[in-house]
């Protein structure tokens, strides 16, 4: 009898512990999912509060720059190119030099900036003795490699390349091409008027061209 009530005794115990240790672990459970929405308002990627990729660290450099490109080339105009490109690289771009062109004497390998003028020189053609070094001229000077394409405004007979040449009234690409090889074959003009002695330029052209020109 006495250990049947031994028994009984440690069965209410046990019984008692047990629904003790059920009741306290329910009380840890709600306080375990309690926290867990502040879990789930944790920032991510959907909030949009993510921190830059590597790389992009918006410094502003330009990808690109516009060079224009002068003188003896295949085909003379704005060209695009990378940013840090070279000389011969803006060249390139506007076709490669014609076979007047005497693209040596630049400095082919100077790095360009944008919005920068390149003159390529003709062969044989005199350089002025104040052209700048390197051959390309600062942004918005419109000079080039063989110096100053103009006086006071006017085209430089001595000076001035196809382009230049081209943009005089009534005198195209090949009017242009006889001025610069009457310049090759005797030399600098002495005056404006020697104009006259190009084929093609008669005394009505020479006078509408005499206010444009200059040497």
């Amino acid at each position: 009898m006495q250990a049947a009530a031994l028994l009984g005794v440690l069965a209410v115990l046990l019984g008692g512990c047990f629904w003790w240790q059920a009741g306290t672990g329910g009380a840890q459970v709600v306080a375990l999912s309690d926290s867990a929405p502040a879990a789930e308002e944790a920032p991510g990627p959907a909030t949009g509060e993510t921190t830059a990729p590597p790389g992009d660290g918006g410094s502003g450099e330009p990808e690109s720059i516009e060079v224009h490109v002068a003188g003896a080339v295949a085909s003379p105009g704005v060209v695009q190119l990378p940013a840090g490109s070279r000389l011969h690289e803006a060249i390139a771009a506007a076709g490669g030099p014609t076979g007047l062109g005497d693209p040596d004497r630049l400095n082919l390998a100077a790095v360009l900036a944008d919005g920068q003028k390149v003159l390529v020189p003709i062969r044989g053609e005199p350089d002025e003795p104040d052209a700048p070094a390197g051959g390309s001229s600062a942004p918005g000077s419109g000079a080039g490699g063989t110096g100053p394409v103009s006086v006071g405004g006017k085209v430089n007979l001595n000076t001035a390349g196809l382009e230049e040449l081209g943009t005089l009234p009534r005198v195209g690409p090949v009017l242009a091409q006889r001025i610069v090889d009457w310049r090759r074959q005797h030399g600098r003009f002495k005056t404006v008027q020697e104009l006259d002695a190009v084929d093609g330029i008669g005394p009505k052209l020479l006078e509408a061209l005499l206010p444009l020109v200059g040497i």
